[in-house]
């Protein structure tokens, strides 16, 4: 059985790109605070593919109820440039996208990874003392096997699932990454 955990991390740990990016987020000491979504399944697609795609953004997510204002995340932004410049930095409080989503409130940031409407894309890494973490609510298998579904919150909400077929429409990852099997 293929270990897709030790792979990623192989991935990632070879990536000087992706580890400066680790490093800069880790510099910040950001409460809970984990690089996700995008860059992580793009690699790893492309990387299946045999493909090269650009970056969209680096979506750095974070947790602290103490301050949930937009502003805040504005600034960590600007300091995460000031780290490694001219990248497309996105940072969010996770303590505040429940509002923009509308969930309940969100505990952590591994609720909010776990509240992202495609399960390849609920992955997310920091580095933490010298060691790569992985955090995947569920699992990194179908990021490797190239399966797209929808994660459990869009799956049985119907009004959520809507949200997951547009996305996987508007998205077009099928065209990008033709070897990808989405679930709608």
């Amino acid at each position: 059985m293929a270990n897709y955990k030790e792979q990623l991390i192989e991935i990632i740990k070879h990536d000087t790109y992706m580890m400066s990016i680790l490093k800069a987020v880790e510099q910040l000491n950001l409460n809970d605070s984990w690089v996700c979504a995008g860059l992580i399944r793009n690699k790893v697609w492309d990387i299946l593919h045999n493909t090269s795609t650009p970056i969209n953004d680096i979506d750095v997510i974070y947790f602290d109820p103490t301050d949930t204002s937009w502003e805040k995340e504005k600034q960590l932004e600007i300091e995460l440039g000031l780290l490694l410049p001219n990248q497309p930095w996105s940072a969010k409080n996770q303590a505040r996208m429940h509002l923009k989503s509308r969930f309940f409130p969100f505990a952590s940031s591994y609720d909010g990874v776990a509240h992202f409407p495609e399960v390849p894309t609920a992955i997310a890494v920091r580095l933490f003392n010298n060691e790569l973490e992985i955090m995947a609510p569920y699992g990194i298998k179908d990021l490797f096997e190239k399966n797209v579904k929808p994660t459990p919150f869009y799956k049985k909400n119907s009004g959520l699932n809507s949200i997951f077929v547009e996305r996987m429409k508007k998205k077009k990852w099928d065209k990008i990454w033709p070897g990808l099997s989405i679930e709608v």
